[in-house]
């Protein structure tokens, strides 16, 4: 009952029907989210889906038997209809070879035959992983809150970094969503001139940083901001967060060893003390930007095993 519960119920597909896309719509200008019956219309559920038995109080693999569909893979996972397992295994094996450390995949399967009769197994997109995400815990005993100008309660990241005291902002009173793009150029100047400074910095900013709209983050490409140890992204009212978890952008943090930070406004326990920040020595000030600098490095900290992180400025 609880899997009958929790299955699937809809499913976003491509919205061929569309001719004209209002990209104001976001990233599902050309998506319609569907029933999943549709999917079984087109033959989609074959070998993903069973049915459950209410009368019996079971789950029958296949769609073959009326009643309620599970999406749950059955054929695939559990009777190897195609040998997906083994596939996984042997790509992360050859592709961790190659890298040379532990990676993430992301991969597609078409259950359709193929020319040669058969399904085909498609690699997106590869993430190395480096260091071990639990090598490193907070001890909140030994943390002065009142040094805590930072706190995300979902991070990626694992350590301690302690050779940064350097923070570039958006200033929230001057945010503008109509204008990232002027934001995004403010960045790469200011970007320029901390590599040409040699160093590294903590950047905050509202929205998704990287994305390709420009009314859900800061439009930008990652050699913009190539000098950022640390990636902070946060939401504001009327300004909702839309994570750059799973995107091509977040690779390059997670390939580059960059930590990411996501702060939530609705979350109480994850904050960004903007007037912390004014304790800093203001190094530059553009129309959207802060630069401030610290006197002393901060303490950074990322645990790895619960995902979160905190910003200490000197003591």
């Amino acid at each position: 009952k609880d899997l009958y519960k929790n299955s699937q119920l809809k499913f976003y597909a491509v919205n061929l029907a569309k001719p004209d896309i209002n990209l104001l719509e976001g990233e599902d200008a050309g998506l319609i989210k569907l029933d999943i019956a549709e999917a079984e219309k087109h033959g989609n559920l074959k070998h993903c889906a069973s049915v459950y038995d209410i009368d019996n109080d079971r789950i029958i693999p296949g769609i073959e038997n009326p009643g309620p569909r599970i999406v749950n893979f059955a054929n695939i996972l559990k009777y190897n209809y195609i040998p997906l397992a083994n596939a996984l295994s042997v790509t992360l094996d050859v592709v961790k070879e190659a890298l040379g450390c532990p990676v993430e995949i992301e991969f597609a399967v078409d259950l359709n035959p193929g020319l040669n009769g058969l399904p085909s197994f498609y690699l997106l997109q590869i993430k190395p992983l480096f260091g071990n995400q639990s090598d490193y815990s907070i001890d909140h005993d030994k943390i002065d809150n009142d040094l805590v100008l930072l706190r995300s309660g979902k991070s990626m990241g694992n350590g301690r970094i302690d050779n940064i005291a350097d923070i570039v902002y958006v200033k929230t009173g001057s945010f503008d969503k109509m204008k990232t793009r002027e934001i995004a150029c403010e960045i790469e100047k200011l970007n320029s001139a901390m590599i040409w400074q040699k160093r590294k910095y903590v950047l905050i900013g509202p929205g998704r940083w990287g994305t390709r709209d420009r009314f859900i983050g800061i439009p930008l490409a990652w050699p913009q901001i190539s000098n950022a140890a640390v990636i902070v992204e946060m939401s504001m009212e009327g300004f909702p967060l839309d994570a750059s978890l799973g995107s091509h952008f977040f690779h390059n943090l997670t390939s580059m060893n960059v930590g990411y930070f996501s702060v939530n406004h609705t979350n109480p326990e994850d904050f960004v003390k903007e007037e912390m920040l004014l304790e800093g020595e203001i190094v530059e000030e553009t129309g959207f930007l802060r630069h401030v600098r610290f006197p002393e490095p901060l303490q950074i900290l990322m645990d790895g095993r619960k995902g979160m992180a905190l910003i200490l400025k000197p003591n």
